[in-house]
């Protein structure tokens, strides 16, 4: 049996939820599929300061749970459950669910967001928003005048690094290779800031901790076979993140490393009637307040798609409009 929706909402998090209230709102009686981690990254962060209207900060779960039931109270519905299956090629889209339900939308909203790559060492998991982190935006704060270790050695490790000498005592990059893949500029930053020292050339071997405090970093010498133990208050992963896109089988327009394409400053995709908000299009800000305004876009397009308002009627050219 498929069930036919107005709009259609896969996944949670600031964006999914901040897209559902917004279309309930607007009558769309949008149905909204969680996913297997409702609310996303943020549920596996003890506390946001950075959201605004929190003065004393809240919780990450806290603050998906407010999201969700904002967004019930104003008419959505929810199930629990993954898209594994999509066919985008005529209206109404279908969505097949991991559960064996089969869904149709006029409109689909893609907030599925993005993933951060883990190292998947004993210890890790245990020690999620505990001391390991993969945000150093949105947890460095926690850190002050602690030590702490950055693993990875791209762009993004050196500028997460940069930024976390704003609050730590020192900060030790944690590289598998000898040679780092950032950029020069990006080397040289990092390589001047006197907070930051260097262990390269090792493997990252087992997230340590005592009683449930964070310990350190055991690591291996890819040469000598050595392991020791690298102390520090906290462990920052920052070896890239993944955009959860697998199940849309290229029938969407993604970039070079999976990210869904958007039209200029709109939600609007490589498929009418089809929207993206969040992580899954931005690979830049990955902020909760972002990911919220973005979902708030991805709402509003969907409405005027949904009343009938053709593309060249909307405020910029599609063909013209720069891809983000």
């Amino acid at each position: 049996m498929t069930t036919h929706h107005e709009v259609m909402i896969l996944g949670t998090g600031p964006a999914g939820y901040t897209a559902a209230i917004y279309t309930a709102r607007a009558n769309l009686h949008p149905f909204v599929l969680e996913g297997h981690e409702p609310g996303g990254q943020l549920t596996l962060t003890t506390e946001v300061e950075n959201f605004p209207g929190f003065a004393d900060g809240i919780d990450g779960p806290v603050l998906m749970e407010n999201m969700r039931k904002q967004a019930e109270r104003m008419g959505a519905t929810f199930q629990f459950g993954k898209a594994v299956e999509v066919d985008l090629s005529k209206r109404p889209f279908t969505v097949k669910v991991d559960d064996g339900s089969s869904h149709t939308a006029d409109a689909l909203i893609l907030a599925t967001g993005a993933s951060a790559k883990m190292l998947n060492i004993p210890g890790e998991q245990d020690m999620i928003g505990r001391g390991v982190s993969t945000c150093a935006t949105c947890d460095g704060r926690f850190f002050a005048n602690k030590e702490i270790i950055v693993v990875g050695g791209g762009d993004s490790a050196m500028e997460e690094a940069t930024y976390l000498t704003r609050h730590a005592s020192k900060v030790t990059i944690v590289h598998r290779r000898n040679e780092l893949r950032a950029s020069k500029i990006m080397q040289e930053r990092a390589r001047n800031n006197p907070k930051i020292a260097w262990v390269l050339n090792v493997t990252p071997i087992e997230v340590v901790s005592e009683n449930g405090k964070m310990k350190g970093l055991k690591v291996q010498d890819n040469e000598s076979g050595q392991e020791r133990l690298i102390e520090a208050d906290g462990v920052f992963v920052a070896i890239g993140h993944q955009p959860n896109t697998d199940f849309l089988q290229n029938q969407l327009e993604v970039n070079d490393i999976g990210y869904i394409v958007t039209r200029g400053n709109t939600s609007l995709t490589s498929v009418e009637g089809v929207f993206a908000c969040g992580d899954v299009m931005d690979p830049h800000y990955r902020q909760a307040i972002t990911a919220a305004g973005s979902g708030c876009k991805a709402a509003m397009d969907a409405e005027k798609f949904l009343e009938g308002s053709a593309f060249h009627d909307w405020s910029i050219d599609l063909q013209e409009a720069p891809k983000m």
